[in-house]
């Protein structure tokens, strides 16, 4: 149990990253370094060993400290879906596994096979800006057919996509924002109604749009996750974008993330007290707190957990 202005209250984190030692030696070999150690001392950060077991652990240990129930891990780089699998297949109480899928690569509606039928795995995240491609691309269908005969959560991130260890390494970020918005999402989660859509950081910019098309299917829900800097396009703050979204959507369909990813800073508890005085001064009970805190996330993975024990059966 985590401490909220409600008191005591179940907490599961909707948006964390899993930054693996794959993922480090992937991005020392487009910084061009030897090995994925070597960036340690320019990030500052931990560098974990070659194996999810430890990482895995570290996270559950923050995870105890903190008082966090459980947590939706990110693979976050394409090819990096056997750590977050076995993190989450060991610790099947305390994880959920997201992994990232780019859907131009040749092999994508291979690995989105592979990975529906992976008990490890709950949810594959799209970056279109990222990847350069459009969720309405028919081309797609497909995978998210797959998605939808798996009952798997498919994330998808629109508005600003800003990726601050890029940044800080010197590396650019060639994103194209033309596929950024929610929008494009509309005529997709009408065709697949079974899917549960995640749209992170409320559209990250884009709030109008995320709430007109969320509120057009109701197949779409927002996670709160990070900082929210965008806020700062429009001159908002956090209690007024949690009061237009609960007056349009309701508070079943939010989803509470922090966006934590690296150690030692380990689990980003400042966005559970920003998040929460928010929502406490709106004036939310503590039941409607525990919607957004915890029951949502486990209620949209629900079909997910009740597949997987018959995974085998529907290999394909």
């Amino acid at each position: 149990m985590a401490q909220t202005p409600w008191g005591d209250l179940p907490v599961n984190d909707a948006h964390v990253h899993f930054f693996s030692h794959h993922f480090f030696a992937a991005l020392a070999q487009l910084k061009k370094l030897d090995g994925a150690e070597a960036l340690g001392p320019l990030l500052n950060w931990d560098i974990p060993a070659n194996n999810s077991t430890g990482l895995a652990k570290q996270w559950l240990v923050e995870m105890d400290r903190r008082g966090v129930q459980r947590l939706c891990l990110i693979a976050s780089i394409p090819g990096d879906e056997a750590s977050v699998a076995a993190a989450a297949s060991a610790n099947p109480n305390r994880f959920f596994g997201y992994f990232t899928l780019d859907p131009t690569q040749a092999d994508a509606l291979e690995r989105m096979r592979a990975a529906a039928n992976n008990p490890g795995l709950h949810g594959v995240c799209l970056f279109p800006a990222m990847h350069k491609f459009s969720i309405a691309d028919e081309r797609l269908a497909p995978i998210l057919q797959l998605t939808s005969d798996h009952n798997m959560v498919v994330f998808v991130h629109c508005g600003a996509l800003s990726v601050g260890f890029r940044k800080k390494l010197g590396l650019g970020s060639p994103f194209d924002l033309r596929f950024s918005n929610p929008l494009d999402l509309h005529p997709v989660a009408l065709q697949f109604p079974q899917i549960r859509f995640v749209v992170p950081h409320f559209g990250a910019g884009l709030l109008r749009e995320a709430l007109m098309v969320a509120d057009l299917c109701p197949n779409i829900y927002l996670d709160t996750s990070s900082s929210n800097h965008w806020m700062a396009y429009e001159g908002l703050n956090l209690r007024t974008v949690f009061t237009r979204a609960i007056d349009l959507l309701g508070v079943d369909r939010l989803l509470f993330g922090t966006d934590s990813s690296f150690f030692p800073r380990g689990w980003h508890a400042a966005i559970l007290e920003q998040q929460s005085t928010a929502l406490y001064e709106l004036g939310l009970d503590q039941e409607q707190a525990g919607q957004i805190f915890s029951r949502n996330l486990e209620r949209i993975l629900s079909p997910r957990l009740s597949l997987i024990r018959d995974l085998p059966a529907l290999a394909r």
